[in-house]
């Protein structure tokens, strides 16, 4: 599956737009990781424990988002995007979307 950012997919050509994917997550905060990341932003620098959450949230975002394409009979994503949105105190949605097509090439 070839997912890109862009519109258009160089030496390819979209011979069908299939429509809107997208692959949702919600994920938490614990207990240890809060603690651990509390711990590193007072040493300032990156917050190693919410880094390692906010990619497996993106990655399972993305991987919900191929699955939803692949189910669509499509062979690219074009104008995908990530957005995050904080649900409630500690507890954040993570969406990926893009647009469904079957490409060829040029």
């Amino acid at each position: 599956m070839l997912i890109v950012t862009t519109n258009d997919v160089p030496g390819q050509r979209i011979v069908r737009t299939l429509g809107l994917v997208r692959g949702i997550t919600v994920r938490s905060r614990n207990v240890i990781s809060d603690a651990i990341g509390g711990f590193q932003s007072m040493l300032g620098g990156r917050v190693r424990a919410y880094v390692k959450l906010a990619e497996a949230s993106r990655a399972e975002a993305y991987d919900e988002l191929v699955e939803h394409a692949r189910g669509m009979g499509a062979n690219a994503v074009v104008a995908m995007r990530y957005e995050a949105n904080e649900i409630m105190e500690g507890v954040t949605e993570v969406l990926a979307y893009g647009t469904a097509v079957v490409v060829e090439p040029d």
